[in-house]
């Protein structure tokens, strides 16, 4: 079965077409490749044995996606293709809006053109807000606290609509399962692919290891006066190759038509800033030099998941500890301290 990969050579995205190949799907991907690199695809060959088809181009061009569809037969589609920096976001909301929802909106307009239905959403924790508690469930309500997360959050409303309209239509009936990624870290267990971003980080742990290996001074802790153990901020990681195969079971879901299901993937433990950085010291043996400075907006205290409505619908559960994390973090930074430009 051919499957759309928009995003695909980008960190997520890649792990997930490792994970695809792997299980006897061929990702197809396209990329504008703004977050990343195209040498992705030869380590994705190395791993499994399978260069993926890759296409380049933008989900903002419309034309390009119709002549996508046209040409190939897919299965379903996973949406990675979006902005993700909360920051970013705060500074440019023009920008998050346009290719988040519009680009979404392209790729469902696309699809809809094509008769397929079969969506697999990346979205975000960043949904909830400001939860009234954690760990934070399927059912909370959702608000959000930056551009980002509105974006995601409009993109999760249109695909609900969607599925709404179409429920009692046999032949038009979505299947679509969003996906509330909380963070997402490590790297494939090779330490050829890995997260890459372009200049300075937005992500913790990108940014511990590569103060780590000696490219970034220092780390920024943005804030330490939340009220959390250590007043640094407490996020769920969750290791990528963990979310990856989560996506592998969303889609076997979506395949079986599944109708449209909303699940968090996480692994329902909460760390602070200090406690990763601390974890990658006694991984790597180096020293991580930090300095605490302002909030960032749109930040909140904590954030972690309830993971069980996954385990229940998908049969999916991390497996990967944060030692294990950090290793494979690890690994990749310093086989790799700049990027896939290192090759």
């Amino acid at each position: 079965m051919n499957i759309l990969v928009t995003g695909g050579t980008g960190y997520i995205g890649s792990h997930t077409c490792i994970e695809l190949i792997q299980a006897g799907f061929e990702p197809i991907i396209i990329d504008n490749l703004s977050n990343s690199s195209e040498l992705v695809l030869d380590r994705i060959n190395t791993i499994t044995g399978k260069r993926p088809t890759f296409i380049k181009g933008d989900i903002l061009d419309t034309a390009f996606l119709n002549r996508v569809f046209e040409h190939y037969d897919f299965a379903a589609v996973m949406h990675f293709a979006g902005l993700k920096a909360v920051g970013e976001s705060v500074e440019k909301p023009f920008k998050y809006y346009e290719n988040n929802v519009s680009g979404s909106l392209n790729l469902i307009k696309a699809m809809e053109r094509a008769g397929l239905r079969n969506f697999i959403f990346s979205s975000s924790a960043t949904v909830y807000g400001l939860p009234k508690s954690v760990p934070i469930r399927e059912d909370f309500a959702t608000s959000t606290s930056n551009p980002y997360g509105a974006s995601k959050l409009m993109v999760e409303d249109i695909l609900t609509d969607i599925a709404k309209a179409n429920i009692n239509k046999a032949d038009q009936a979505w299947n679509i399962a969003t996906l509330r990624y909380f963070n997402p870290i490590g790297a494939h267990e090779s330490g050829l692919i890995g997260e890459d971003p372009k200049g300075i980080p937005n992500n913790l742990m990108p940014y511990i290891s590569q103060v780590a290996v000696g490219k970034l001074a220092s780390l920024s802790v943005f804030g330490d006066d939340y009220d959390t153990p250590d007043g640094t901020g407490v996020r769920d990681y969750i290791h990528v190759v963990d979310l990856a195969k989560g996506h592998v079971c969303a889609l076997n879901k979506v395949l079986q038509n599944s109708g449209h299901i909303v699940v968090n993937l996480g692994t329902g433990n909460g760390y602070s800033v200090l406690e990763m950085v601390r974890a990658l010291e006694t991984v790597s043996g180096k020293t991580v030099p930090y300095k605490i400075v302002d909030r960032r907006p749109g930040d909140i205290a904590a954030c972690y998941s309830d993971p069980a409505l996954a385990k229940e619908l998908l049969g999916w559960q991390a497996e990967y500890n944060l030692t294990r994390m950090c290793q494979d973090t690890w690994r990749w930074q310093s086989n790799n301290p700049n990027g896939y430009e290192t090759a």
